[in-house]
């Protein structure tokens, strides 16, 4: 298998406290995959490892063949990540957002610019690329930070709870942006507790709870016999057979 992303043993401790209890994961290149879990579970600990945000107790986290601790910068350019959280500068315009990006990965200005047009493009942004962040609609924010994620163009991209706060339309509008990217190479990590998105994108899932990963496998080895994704996941994470 080609993985873009090998974890093996991950633990991270905070204190005596273990979040991130020993788990491996293999990403295959160009999967869409799900990764799941209730809050406190490890999520958001295992994304920080990655990303090189948490600082890795024990075990390896490779991305494209780059260790995200011996060689953090070129590890680091592999991955764009949409955030849940909305940690831009909200008085800024879209354009400039995707802009400051492209600078802080080194792009030439000229390259730059030519990227956040063709970024602002693609995101139905260019009637809203001089308005404030602030100004805009859960949805057009979203579509912004995802825009941001990707001026680097890396090869795995994080999206974290990426329709949070979005309504019914502007939330099939990213899923069609999602399957697009999928689609044209993009791997993607895909966390929301919002599991018919999940159920709609992903090929792969795994699930962690207390630490742990507690189940993975193919999307169809968790929806067989008629159940849901989410009737799966309750079952799994309240421990009961399955």
């Amino acid at each position: 298998m080609d993985s873009i992303l090998s974890i093996q043993n991950l633990v991270k401790k905070y204190g005596n406290m273990t979040a991130v209890d020993g788990i491996s994961l293999e990403i295959p290149r160009g999967s869409f995959f799900g990764f799941l879990g209730p809050n406190g579970a490890g999520k958001s600990t295992t994304i920080n490892c990655i990303i090189g945000v948490g600082r890795i107790t024990s075990g390896s986290i490779v991305v494209n063949g780059h260790d995200v601790v011996k060689d953090y910068r070129e590890a680091r350019r592999q991955i764009g990540i949409s955030p849940q959280e909305f940690n831009t500068d909200f008085f800024g315009k879209p354009e400039d957002i995707i802009d400051a990006m492209a600078g802080y990965h080194g792009i030439p200005k000229n390259i730059r610019k030519e990227r956040t047009e063709e970024l602002l493009e693609k995101f139905d942004l260019l009637p809203h690329r001089a308005k404030k962040f602030n100004e805009l609609s859960g949805g057009l924010k979203r579509r912004v930070i995802l825009a941001r994620a990707l001026v680097s163009n890396p090869d795995l991209l994080i999206l974290d709870e990426p329709t949070a706060g979005v309504d019914v339309e502007q939330r099939h509008d990213l899923w069609r942006y999602f399957k697009e990217l999928n689609d044209a190479g993009k791997t993607i990590i895909l966390t929301s507790h919002y599991l018919e998105e999940v159920e709609l994108l992903c090929k792969e899932i795994a699930i962690i709870n207390k630490g742990k990963i507690v189940a993975q496998g193919s999307k169809e080895s968790f929806i067989k016999n008629g159940q849901t994704l989410e009737q799966r996941y309750l079952a799994i994470t309240k421990g009961e057979t399955y």
